[in-house]
């Protein structure tokens, strides 16, 4: 592939390699191996059913982790929130009257827009609503009984407004706990940290957010403090990051050429979530938790939430411990046969990790480096909750580039669904994965690893997308707690669905556990 000069030049100031760009466009032309899955995930089989007992030794673990260590809470929170107004837009863009969108829509769709309306006042950001000038001298019930839904959503998506088309979900009130007294998702995450994730009275946390809204959420959270640090007897250190220029990726047309722009620079697009293990891999923290921006219930459902954190956290140390205690034995030079047989068993047993057949033809000594090798790396304890019907991707034991088979989180993307074989294993699936994790990405000598390396490069993603009518196929980097930790030792447990409440559309705050009123 030739590239002009000004091609060059634009590479060099994303910071992205000639050959990563000459390798995402080998990876359009040759696309990207489905996984293969061995089987679902399920209780007893990969995913633990933690019982009362050990919940409180776990929770006791947590709550006397050592105070010369850092915990963080990472939360992913770039983008405007535009798919949560997704049928508001097409109502809105188009100008229908009340008639014309009873004859155009179908029945749910007009009942999603007659919920929102006729629900309009049990939103968070409803008293901001009619504080706003325009709607001084206006009675808003009548305006929706007359049908002038348009005027009510200028005033809702538009700058002039509450300018919600253009803010991202962090910044949008959630939950309503008296007339005037709401809490954005972000705040949301503030109250959480401090509950569960806080060392030495400090409460570490980091949003990724666009570089367009990142004065906006600074600027949040430097209001939001002084509340906060008062009501929770705490200091707050709060980091924010963008995803980095050099981890978005070359769009290419039908024949993966690459797709250029009216000015002839190429064009460029966000590398996914998965972009973000970089921002992971920047920190230093002993400990990661990491859970989405929409996924907050307000204090009245906060206890099984922090209950569960505590939880898996406890799990985390427990096994990172017993894994540090293996690779300081080894480095001592402890290596009897029935010493890596106990570690084989806990492979086995603990990490349902399956070895490919050839490691049993290695000698002792080669098996020790090798078994070295696999403890030796980051870890993760993902929180699994009951899948009640969604299709796709979840929590499976699926094979390894070296053989192996171990636990992975898949997208359904990642799954060739058109093998009858593979749709059979899908269908045992019974837990999914609602992004309630928590990691360890120092060795066992308190050194940093570098999550790069444990990446699974052959696990992207290649979507068709369209810029100004033209098509074009867009490239996603591997997913950050998919691909992107293929090679990190993992554990699935079982939490319970009450942790999971995530806000995909605007209706999802009237659900009952995102009712704040007490």
């Amino acid at each position: 592939m030739n590239f002009n000069i000004k091609d060059l030049e634009q590479f060099k100031k994303k910071n992205i390699d000639l050959k990563v760009i000459e390798k995402q466009i080998d990876d359009f032309e040759s696309g990207f191996p489905y996984l293969q899955i061995i089987e679902a995930a399920t209780i007893t089989n990969g995913i633990q059913k933690i019982d009362n007992e050990l919940i409180e030794k776990y929770i006791r673990v947590y709550n006397h982790y050592g105070r010369d260590k850092k915990i963080l809470k990472f939360v992913p929170a770039s983008g405007a929130a535009t798919r949560m107004f997704k049928r508001l837009f097409e109502f809105y863009e188009n100008n229908y009257t009340k008639d014309q969108l009873i004859n155009l829509l179908k029945d749910q769709d007009l009942d999603s827009l007659g919920y929102f309306f006729n629900n309009i006042e049990k939103f968070a950001f409803y008293h901001l609503l009619i504080e706003l000038p325009t709607f001084k001298n206006l009675n808003i019930t009548d305006e929706i009984k007359i049908g002038n839904w348009i005027k009510i959503l200028d005033n809702i998506l538009k700058k002039e407004g509450l300018n919600y088309e253009n803010l991202p979900k962090g910044l949008l009130q959630f939950h309503k706990y008296s007339e005037k007294k709401t809490r954005t998702s972000a705040q949301e995450h503030m109250v959480e940290c401090a509950l569960y994730a806080t060392l030495k009275n400090t409460a570490n946390l980091h949003f990724t957010v666009s570089p367009e809204h990142i004065e906006l959420f600074k600027k949040h959270i430097k209001d939001s403090k002084p509340d906060f640090e008062k009501r929770f007897a705490l200091k707050y250190k709060v980091d924010f990051s963008i995803q980095k220029s050099s981890t978005d990726t070359i769009a290419v047309d039908e024949n993966n050429i690459p797709f250029r722009n009216s000015d002839g620079s190429i064009l460029f697009r966000p590398g996914g979530h998965g972009a973000l293990i970089e921002n992971l891999n920047d920190l230093d923290a002993d400990i990661i938790f990491i859970k989405n921006i929409d996924n907050v219930v307000p204090d009245i459902l906060k206890e099984e939430t922090i209950k569960y954190k505590k939880l898996i956290g406890g799990a985390l140390i427990d096994y990172q411990q017993k894994i540090f205690n293996y690779l300081e034995d080894i480095e001592i030079g402890k290596n009897s046969p029935e010493f890596i047989n106990e570690i084989e068993t806990f492979f086995k047993s603990d990490l349902c990790v399956i070895f490919d057949d050839k490691y049993y033809e290695y000698h002792e000594n080669e098996k020790l480096i090798y078994l070295k090798n696999k403890l030796n790396r980051p870890i993760r304890v993902c929180g699994m909750v009951k899948n009640e019907g969604e299709p796709g991707g979840g929590p499976f034991l699926a094979k390894n580039n070296d053989g192996s088979i171990s636990l992975q989180i898949v997208e359904s993307s990642q799954i060739d669904l058109k093998n009858e074989d593979i749709a059979q294993i899908v269908k045992k699936s019974t837990h999914f994965n609602p992004v309630d994790l928590i990691c360890s990405v120092k060795d066992y000598k308190g050194n940093k690893f570098d999550l790069n390396k444990f990446i699974d490069k052959k696990t992207g993603f290649i979507s068709e997308k369209s810029k100004n009518g033209k098509f074009l196929k867009a490239l996603e980097l591997p997913g950050l707690w998919n691909g992107a930790m293929s090679d990190w030792n993992t554990v699935f447990v079982e939490v319970p669905l009450i942790t999971f409440n995530p806000v995909k559309t605007i209706n999802d705050l009237l659900r009952k556990e995102h009712k704040a009123e007490c």
